[in-house]
């Protein structure tokens, strides 16, 4: 059995790894509503945003320091009242799902999330995605609603389920 390692992304180690995840999630699934593959250069933008706001990227990597999977979370909305709530993305390599990192990830996620004091986790799941909604439910998310046809890829109108989780945390939220 291969042993696998929580470690946090770095743009310099892991920029090109998480690009092709992201790409290949782009190409065959609506995991991802964009069209295209990102460009290289996107991964500059990417990480620094996640630096900017302190929010972590973690992942899993393999013994020979393969990513398999990763996650991270990001700004929900832009406006201050916001700021106890993240929206979140998880994605596994698909050589290697099906075994469990996806759930890994997550659980990290939400540890991550309780450290920093985040209230709301939410996660926007394309609703034909069975194994992410079970994977959510699983974790004591709930369905809190869905937007119907609001993405159209691969010919289809496609309908976007969000999920959310909410943390015991903060201990004393403020306003401003």
């Amino acid at each position: 059995m291969t042993r696998h390692q929580l470690i946090e992304c770095t743009h310099a180690r892991h920029a090109q790894a998480i690009l092709a995840i992201f790409n290949e999630a782009i190409v065959t699934s609506t995991a991802l509503y964009d069209y295209r593959p990102r460009p290289p250069e996107s991964m500059e933008a990417w990480f620094a945003a996640k630096d900017k706001g302190g929010f972590p990227v973690l992942g899993f990597e393999d013994e020979a320091g393969t990513l398999l999977a990763f996650g991270s979370y990001g700004t929900f909305r832009a406006w201050p009242a916001y700021k106890y709530t993240v929206e979140h993305s998880v994605y596994v390599h698909p050589d290697h799902r099906g075994q469990g990192l996806g759930l890994k990830v997550m659980q990290a996620l939400i540890e991550a999330a309780r450290q920093r004091e985040v209230h709301a986790l939410v996660g926007a799941i394309d609703a034909g995605n069975a194994a992410s909604r079970a994977l959510h439910e699983r974790l004591g998310f709930s369905h809190v609603g869905t937007l119907p046809q609001v993405g159209f890829k691969f010919g289809r109108w496609l309908d976007l389920a969000f999920y959310q989780l909410l943390l015991e945390t903060p201990r004393q939220p403020v306003d401003g």
